[in-house]
């Protein structure tokens, strides 16, 4: 239990540092980015989907050891984070786009 919850604090600072505006070496793919390729990224969006993200990530850090050894409400709650980590995949690869 309390190793969830010193995760769901990490998660937690690292979404305060997104929305500060700093962390951007942290962004897996935009750090690795040439220059060209992040002139094509609004960085601020970015932030704060990386942010949303953090946010329910440590939501849902914290909410599992609740659950208990439930294998059911494990593999729900496994389920429901793999969907919001698909859905935030897209939205950071459209949403954030320049136009």
């Amino acid at each position: 239990m309390i190793v969830c919850i010193v995760f769901a604090i990490m998660f937690l600072v690292l979404a305060v540092i997104f929305l500060m505006g700093k962390g951007d070496m942290l962004i897996a793919g935009y750090n690795a980015a040439s220059e060209e390729e992040k002139q094509k990224v609004d960085i601020k969006r970015l932030r704060i989907v990386m942010a949303i993200l953090m946010v329910i990530t440590a939501i849902l850090c914290a909410i599992v050891p609740l659950i208990g050894d439930n294998k059911n409400s494990l593999l729900a709650a496994a389920g429901i984070f793999l969907a919001i980590i698909f859905v935030g995949i897209i939205i950071a690869n459209t949403w954030t786009k320049k136009k």
